[in-house]
Formats: structure tokens, sequence, C-alpha cells
């Protein structure tokens, strides 16, 4: 098993796919990021990523442009983001609950159009859609062994790394950042610096939208060559529970989506060697959830440890103030 792993982990081919994997949670993990941020919870990641998917497919498939396709795609995710603004900052709605009942209109919903639209049941076989370019790079590609690993990638794999600069500027280094961060820590206080709250939330639905969208295009003009019932399988979910993992950072994203990456990739390799695909199915899954799991608890470890660490200090300091005032009296003599 060792010498298993051994050949696995030395291949240009597993870290190949482990960038392939790790891209459309990353881009769903930088969406549920800088929402979160901003105090809103985009649970409806797993819907809008459905709905670019289905789109990206069918639009490309009937203009024969896959840029084309991929804008359309971007488009109906923004729009579900939107639906969910919409519902939770309007109407004042829960957003978690709009966002799980945006997914299930997702993935039923896809489903439906695709069948009235082609008569397809539950794969776009009749659509010839188009697929996102490779690129290659020059002079990497060259590089032994590293060349194999980083170019030939498709275009939104290394869109996702430029997503993560780009969140990376807007939360740190913009003014738009700020707002979001003032937003996210307390309403009020924004609302009394002349910040618009809900105009804030709206921003960064958007922005998670187009993430989500570039995300779900990939699963079904780059991953893959076609639309499948339920292509996003669950990675929306995951992206919310990677977020809590990147500890609120573009930079964090990365390696909160290397683990479904790293462990999506491995299980491509571990059916070979005769382990259940049910197994091998839930293993990226599984190892998300646990990293969250441990992340969580390990954060609420540090809250009690400086919790009651405050409330030492304040203790000493309330007892301090009681002996002094024992000792003397309001005229700076001695009560004995």
């Amino acid at each position: 098993m060792i010498s298993f792993l051994a050949s696995v982990f030395g291949s240009s081919n597993y870290w190949f796919i482990v960038l392939r994997s790790t891209a459309p949670i990353l881009l769903a993990t930088l969406g549920a990021m800088i929402t979160q941020q901003a105090g809103i919870t985009n649970m409806a990641l797993e819907g809008s990523m459905l709905w670019a998917a289905l789109v990206g497919v069918i639009v490309s498939a009937s203009t024969g442009s896959a840029w084309l396709g991929l804008l359309c795609g971007i488009l109906a995710s923004v729009i579900i983001a939107w639906i969910l603004g919409i519902f939770a900052l309007k109407l004042d709605a829960n957003a978690v609950l709009c966002g799980v009942a945006l997914n299930l209109v997702g993935t039923g919903g896809t489903v439906f159009v695709l069948f009235a639209l082609t008569g397809d049941k539950g794969i776009s076989s009749s659509l010839p859609s188009k697929t996102l370019p490779f690129l290659n790079i020059p002079f990497i590609k060259d590089i032994p062994w590293l060349g194999k690993v980083i170019s030939g990638q498709n275009v939104v794999v290394y869109l996702s790394l430029l997503a993560v600069i780009i969140v990376d500027i807007i939360m740190n280094r913009m003014t738009i950042g700020r707002r979001i961060r003032a937003t996210g820590a307390n309403v009020e206080a924004a609302k009394s610096a002349g910040i618009d709250p809900v105009r804030v939330k709206f921003f960064t639905l958007t922005i998670s939208g187009i993430l989500a969208g570039l995300a779900g295009c990939f699963l079904s003009m780059g991953y893959t060559s076609n639309f499948t019932s339920g292509i996003s399988a669950g990675r929306g979910y995951v992206a919310n529970a990677a977020e809590v993992v990147a500890g609120g950072t573009a930079v964090g994203a990365i390696f909160a989506s290397l683990i479904f990456g790293l462990t999506d990739a491995l299980a491509t390799f571990l059916q070979n060697i005769g382990m259940p695909p049910e197994l091998i199915q839930a293993l990226p899954y599984l190892v998300t959830i646990i990293g969250f799991v441990v992340v969580t608890l390990s954060r609420d470890r540090r809250e009690a440890a400086r919790k009651r660490a405050l409330a030492s200090a304040e203790a000493a300091e309330a007892a301090a103030a009681a002996q002094n005032g024992a000792v003397g009296g309001p005229d700076g003599t001695s009560k004995a």
C-alpha cells in the first residue's frame, strides 16, 4: 500500500488531476467566503453551479461558441444569487433555507428544462456542446514533470488561480473590502458609517454568482463535455464547509480546496486496487467534513481559552480594586 501511494504521489498525472479537481471547489469556496464576510451565507452555490452548467451547454450548442456559453452560464448563476438576495435581504427570509430551496429547484429544474428542450433524460447526449479551451503554456510545458502538471490544463483552472488574487485584492486592498468586513462585523455600525449593507451584500452575492458560474460551466464544458443530472455532486455544500476551513481569506481557500482536490484525485487511482466504489466516491467529501470538524473544534477551543483568560483578567482587576477599596478610603487614608 505504501509503495502504491508513493507511486501515486510521485506521478505527474496525479497532480494534474489534483489541480483539475481543485478548481471548481476553489471557485465556489471563494464565492462562499466573500458573502460570509459580508454576513450572508450563500447556500445556493449548488443550484447556481447546476444552472450555469446547463445553460452553458445549451447556449454553446446553440451558438457554436464556448465563450458565449460561459457568459450565459455565469449570468444564470448570478441570477440565482440575486434571487437569494431578494428573498433574504428584501423579504427578510432565512438565507440558509432559501439557499437550500434554490438548490432543490436547481436539482429538479435543470433535469426538467433539459428534457423539455431536448428530450434527453439526465444527460445532454443530443446537444453538440462545446468545450472551453485547454492551454499549453510556452516554456513551462517543456519543463520535465512540472510541465505535465501545470501546462495543458483547462482555461478555468488558471482563471480560478487568478480569482484568488482578485478576491484577495478586493478584500484587503480596496475600499469595498473594508465595507464588506464592516457589514459582516456589525450592520448597525456600518449604517452609522454611511455604508449601505444591502448594496454591499448584493455586491458580494454578484461576485459569488460569477465564481459559482465559472465553476459550473467548467464542470460541463471542461471537466466533462456535457451536462448530467446532479453534475455539481454536492460541491456547493462542500464549498460552504471549506469556507470555514479557509478562515475567511482567499489564500486560505486554496488550502481548504486542496483537501478536496487531493482526495478526489486519489479516489481516481484507488479504483485500481479494488476498493468499494461507494467508499471511493464518498472519500473526498468525508475528508473535507473531517477537516471542517477539526478546524471548528480547534477554533472553538481557542475562543474558549481566550474567554477564560479574559474572565481571569477581569476577576484579577476586580480583586485588586476591592483590595484597594479596603485599604484606602476616599481621602486616601487607611480605614484601619
